[in-house]
């Protein structure tokens, strides 16, 4: 995964915070969080810098500049001469690709918006007559050793109704499909590959994916809609090395972690 899915994991973090803890629309809560360690590379250019910027179209909303005038009217960028410079070696035009500009970024205010409306748009999340919750004791102290919730946290769950949803169906397929001890290697079945992008497609009928990607595409983040779930995948299902090579994965980690000894 490059510099720019990462990007986009940042930003979508922040709009974690404004969406329920809950699968809306069979999607799940970390959907918009990176669980992929050491994502950082250089392919995303910050707007105040003037790598991939070079010759740049002047833009009067951009913090800093990078074309040929830019020393004439003292607004470069401070690594103008680095990127674009008589020594440079890079010299690199502006890119036609990816979101460097500063018209592109997305601000607080804008995710924010972005969260309530995806919220809004969940027509398919549990109603609260749905689920009951056994909540017990309040922990003011997560390093209590002594559990304070001993009992079940759901006394009741009207699977009938929620499990046969599309998105919630293709979700509970996928539980079965991870080695559970730490330091084993997963290696998936074609059926369970499969079922994999079945989930992927269920969630891309959703109104809340739909609005998700708009909102990107609009941003200059993706150009189709097959990019973005490509993504995606990569995000929620690619494997990374916890103890030893491809043995976990941000679903695993999150919905069903793993076993160490007498850890969970």
């Amino acid at each position: 995964m490059n510099y720019e899915q990462a990007k986009i994991c940042d930003e979508l973090q922040f709009v974690s915070q404004f969406v329920p803890i809950s699968l809306h629309d069979g999607i799940p809560p970390w959907a918009f969080m990176d669980p992929t360690p050491h994502l950082y590379q250089t392919l995303y250019t910050a707007p105040d810098s003037c790598k991939g910027r070079c010759n740049e179209k002047y833009n009067r909303q951009d913090v800093c500049h990078c074309n040929a005038k830019c020393e004439k009217y003292q607004n470069c960028c401070d690594d103008f001469h680095v990127h674009c410079g008589l020594d440079s070696k890079e010299k690199e035009p502006a890119s036609e690709e990816g979101f460097s500009r500063s018209d592109d970024a997305v601000s607080q205010e804008e995710l924010q918006k972005v969260s309530e409306k995806l919220y809004q748009s969940d027509s398919n999340k549990a109603e609260e007559s749905d689920v009951t919750l056994n909540k017990q004791a309040l922990a003011s102290q997560t390093k209590n050793e002594e559990d304070q919730c001993p009992e079940r946290l759901f006394s009741s769950v009207k699977e009938e109704k929620l499990f046969s949803k599309p998105t919630y169906a293709s979700f509970i397929k996928l539980l079965n499909n991870y080695q559970k001890k730490v330091g084993k290697e997963e290696d998936f079945t074609a059926e369970q590959l499969k079922e994999q992008d079945h989930f992927l497609e269920e969630i891309m009928k959703t109104e809340v994916m739909k609005e998700l990607y708009r909102f990107l595409h609009d941003k200059n983040r993706y150009d189709t809609e097959e990019a973005f779930v490509a993504d995606l995948k990569e995000m929620w299902f690619g494997l990374y090395s916890r103890e030893r090579e491809d043995d976990s994965s941000g679903f695993e980690h999150v919905f069903l972690g793993k076993v160490d000894a007498s850890n969970t």
